[in-house]
């Protein structure tokens, strides 16, 4: 293999596994979400729902729901996961350098611009035009999942678009939450959590490698952000940028990606797809997608996920500023794009935080389902079908 062809052919042995967890995760999701939602509509629908709103109190002082707990707690590993995988990709992965970086960049941000506007058009001056950030996001579990069940169908350049494509989508949304979805600041709390992130900047840079020195204090720092009015999950991104990282096995952040993988993708996430998809519809399904804001995610994730993918991805081909991978053909490309569209787990996240209305997140919970198997569907059929150069 030449050293100057795309670094789409060279998949690295952190890629591989990473690939290899995702794929089982997004079949176990889907399995979940399925029992969840037919459980919150049979018989058991009362006690079902009930459970998830369960409140437990906490040595007398405040009470917490589980679905809230789960959200808010557990969900902090998840994104202590996309930190650690965030910043191994831009040191030493498929995001590091600008030729690396550039493609799966630009069309990530065309995935996340275009259904973003797409919603805001359609709840324009609307109650419901918070949710603009829902339908910006990317399920790499469930994308995985797809891809691995149409095995050589989807070229390694393939799969390196869309993981990569995603890892900037999760960046995006971790942007985005921290910017448009957090309660008014408390300082006190933010200075506190800045004094913590400043330790543990000093510990990465001395490079110890003990695991504790990070948890603990991580744990302050989770609760001060937490008080600050970030999202608490925040502190999960924040503390994986102080993980030190080294080009090899012993390195502390590819040791602790490795333990979260498992703990994420088989405990936490599907977990929170339980929580989150106990949906219980009532009347005509349709209603709810019809909705302005279960139509605005429809929309978004349907058309708008792939045709901002596409149209960024060909801008930078025709101003030269990227190359598409061989590979990759055009008709596989939309293909990508369409399982771009798959939001389920951030837009699920998102969904909570941009509203507060109990109607509202159950029509962008069902349009997030709709729309995300739709787009799923979509998105195999054409990969299925099409054409694949596997000449290097």
């Amino acid at each position: 293999m030449k050293p100057n062809l795309s670094i789409a052919l060279r998949l690295t042995d952190a890629f591989k596994r990473f690939t290899s967890s995702q794929k089982t995760s997004g079949i176990l999701l889907l399995v979940v979400s399925v029992i969840s939602l037919v459980l919150a509509n049979s018989k058991f629908s009362g006690s079902y729902l009930h459970f998830w709103e369960n409140q437990l109190h906490i040595n007398g002082n405040g009470h917490f729901s589980i679905i809230h707990m789960i959200n808010d707690g557990l969900m902090t590993i998840f994104f202590l996961l996309v930190g650690l995988e965030i910043k191994r990709e831009l040191i030493d992965g498929e995001l590091k350098g600008f030729q690396r970086a550039s493609l799966p960049v630009a069309a990530a941000i065309g995935g996340m611009l275009v259904p973003a506007l797409l919603y805001n058009i359609i709840n324009h001056d609307l109650d419901s035009a918070d949710g603009w950030g829902i339908p910006m996001a990317t399920d790499i579990a469930f994308a995985i999942g797809i891809i691995s069940i149409l095995g050589n169908k989807v070229s390694d350049a393939g799969k390196v678009l869309i993981t990569a494509l995603a890892v900037v989508d999760d960046l995006g949304a971790v942007i985005v939450i921290a910017l448009f979805y957090s309660a008014s600041i408390k300082m006190m709390f933010l200075f506190l959590a800045l004094a913590i992130t400043i330790i543990l900047l000093i510990f990465n840079y001395k490079r110890l490698q003990n695991p504790w020195l990070y948890i603990l204090p991580g744990l302050a720092l989770w609760y001060f952000v937490l008080r600050s009015g970030i999202h608490s999950t925040i502190a999960g991104v924040i503390l994986a940028t102080t993980i030190p990282f080294h080009k090899s096995e012993n390195s502390l952040l590819i040791k602790m990606e490795s333990k979260l993988h498992t703990i994420v993708n088989f405990f936490i996430m599907p977990l929170f797809a339980m929580a989150n998809t106990a949906i219980l519809i009532q009347g005509d399904i349709l209603d709810h997608l019809k909705s302005p804001e279960g139509f605005g995610i429809s929309i978004g994730l349907i058309l708008g996920k792939p045709m901002g993918i596409v149209l960024m991805v060909v801008l930078m081909v025709a101003f030269k500023i990227s190359k598409l991978p061989k590979q990759i053909s055009y008709s596989q490309l939309v293909g990508l794009g369409f399982l771009g569209g798959i939001g389920f787990t951030m837009s699920m996240f998102i969904s909570m935080l941009a509203f507060k209305d109990i109607d509202f997140i159950t029509n962008s919970k069902i349009a997030i389902v709709f729309a995300s198997l739709l787009a799923g569907l979509i998105g195999f059929s054409i990969l299925k079908f099409s054409k694949t150069n596997t000449n290097d």
